[in-house]
């Protein structure tokens, strides 16, 4: 689903995102829906980056679901990859309004551990959040459906 009362929604997740990235020592924190659009972010200077980061988590997100299906898994939970000096941390949570991805970037100075502890955190706190703890207003889902329908053209599906 696709909010499109976002904007409205989206300042009751500033303390909740602010709390996470200064608890969990993030470096840059990115929340999305499922269809890529930007519900919060921290850390970022350019708006091409934010946008460019948001598709590229988002088919992430499609084609691991991919993934897990032909391995035999429903979904996976999170998703973690480790560079020489950053590391890279894509969680997914349900809301009682949507299903919302995390993106997070740290370095040494945190741990997956520890983002995977406060991510529990948020995620709890966020589906509780004005906004975010009822079903969005009924809309049109094509928006949705035509992207994840190019998500699965570009990345393959079974």
């Amino acid at each position: 689903m696709q909010r499109l009362d976002i904007n409205q929604h989206s300042e009751a997740l500033a303390g909740s995102l602010d709390r996470f990235v200064r608890e969990a020592r993030v470096r840059l924190a990115l929340l999305l829906n499922r269809a890529g659009q930007v519900v919060a972010q921290r850390g970022f200077t350019r708006a091409v980056d934010v946008m460019g980061t948001a598709a590229l988590a988002a088919g992430i997100h499609s084609s691991s679901g991919e993934l897990a299906r032909v391995v035999g898994e429903r979904s996976f939970a999170h998703l973690h990859h480790k560079g020489a000096e950053r590391q890279l941390f894509l969680g997914r949570f349900a809301t009682p309004a949507e299903e919302l991805l995390l993106l997070a970037v740290f370095d040494a100075e945190s741990s997956l551990g520890l983002v995977r502890v406060f991510f529990e955190e948020f995620a709890q706190e966020v589906a509780e959040l004005p906004g975010w703890k009822e079903a969005a207003p009924p809309q049109d889902e094509a928006f949705e459906r035509d992207l994840m329908d190019s998500l699965d053209r570009l990345f393959g599906s079974a």
